[in-house]
């Protein structure tokens, strides 16, 4: 019995692990090379970029109210 409360623990942190790795990790990551590349990509840098946004979008929704990555505001 105590053999298959072990693999179920095992196998409840890998899910966590992957799900972990999928909606804060990875997100993160691509937040802050969205940060960095925005206005510097070519159009294959940028179409890869939208796929990663579309693929991990999740992920994105949960991290970006917490970010806030608009350029600072111009004095007139």
């Amino acid at each position: 019995m105590s053999f298959l409360l072990s693999d179920s623990i095992l196998a409840a942190i890998a899910y966590a692990a992957i799900a972990g790795t999928y909606l804060l990790v990875i997100p993160l990551v691509i937040l802050f090379y969205f940060k960095a590349r925005w206005y510097k990509t070519g159009s294959i840098e940028r179409v890869f970029l939208c796929f990663l946004a579309f693929f991990f979008f999740p992920g994105l929704l949960l991290l970006s109210p917490f970010f806030n990555f608009r350029p600072e505001a111009r004095t007139i």
